[in-house]
């Protein structure tokens, strides 16, 4: 069976982010068994430990997996906690309380406390080569890369996301105009760029999926309540969206010396939120293909 030696969770750090929050730290030791790390996260009846904490307004931040001789397995997840109420005991209780009834009779023992300074932010990005993270983040993909990623049966639909805005209609609102692919979270990513540059939506009209593609009409202000006239305005809100939807989530496989390593590049907004439950989504990717997770 294939096998993922290190899946990494990057972030472009040219975004802004917070962190005023603490990170805290759950360690729970387990029984080994194949696509622990998994099972770990998906559980087809019961919650997941993902949906456990997405639940408690937990965000993991990073995740660490290790094996033992003894035929353990030591699972360490860093999460912030976006109510700012795990500190309390009862809250603490609660979390571990429901991360012990996902794994069952498998846990051996959960634990929950504060990180140390160390982890108040992910570590990791430094260790890129200039070549990957150029491939990882930058704005423009080359037919070479459309060709090797191939994510999706035509990786050209991406670039094909036409963005415009019309002031003829509307006395008080900008008319925001996007054709783009669907894709997973189109929503999602609409709203967190137009909330990224102040946007607000007075009206929306979403249009079905057709072939593969999605219509959009927003009727939008600024924050002032004023229509978007500054023809600069208007080219960066349109040069944005274009690179939203050109990778709305970029992954990619790098070697390093025997290891191969998934690395996923999450957008993140300016509250420092990425998009939600990416790390269940790739895991559960990898599952499905029979891939094994070394380490995360």
């Amino acid at each position: 069976m294939p096998i993922v030696y290190g899946v990494s969770f990057y972030l472009d750090q040219s975004y802004p982010h917070y962190t005023s929050s603490p990170v805290y730290l759950l360690k729970f030791f387990s029984l080994d068994r194949k696509g622990l790390l998994h099972v770990a996260l998906f559980v087809s009846v019961c919650l997941c430990v993902t949906q456990v904490l997405c639940e408690l307004e937990l965000t993991i931040q990073r995740v660490k997996v290790m094996t033992t001789p003894d035929g353990s397995v030591l699972d360490l997840f860093f999460i912030k906690d976006n109510m700012e109420i795990l500190h309390t005991k009862k809250q603490q209780d609660e979390t571990l309380e429901q991360v012990h009834a996902v794994l069952g009779e498998s846990c051996i023992s959960c634990e929950l406390q504060l990180a140390g300074t160390e982890y108040e932010w992910p570590q990791g990005i430094s260790s890129l080569s200039p070549e990957v993270a150029e491939e990882l983040f930058g704005y423009e993909l080359s037919d070479k890369e459309i060709r090797s990623q191939a994510l999706s049966p035509d990786m050209s639909k991406l670039k094909k996301a036409s963005v415009t805005v019309d002031n003829s209609l509307s006395p008080a609102y900008t008319l925001l105009q996007i054709h783009c692919a669907d894709h997973k979270g189109l929503l999602y990513d609409i709203m967190r760029t137009l909330k990224d540059c102040n946007i607000q939506i007075a009206y929306g009209r979403f249009s079905p999926n057709s072939m593969g593609y999605h219509d959009l009409d927003l009727f939008i202000q600024q924050k002032d309540g004023k229509k978007i006239l500054d023809p600069e305005k208007q080219s960066a809100l349109c040069s944005r969206f274009q690179v939203e939807m050109l990778h709305p989530l970029r992954v990619i496989i790098a070697n390093r010396g025997p290891d191969t390593e998934l690395l996923v590049a999450n957008p993140v907004g300016l509250s420092g939120n990425g998009r939600p439950q990416v790390f269940y989504d790739v895991t559960l990717a990898l599952k499905s293909l029979g891939v094994c997770i070394f380490s995360v």
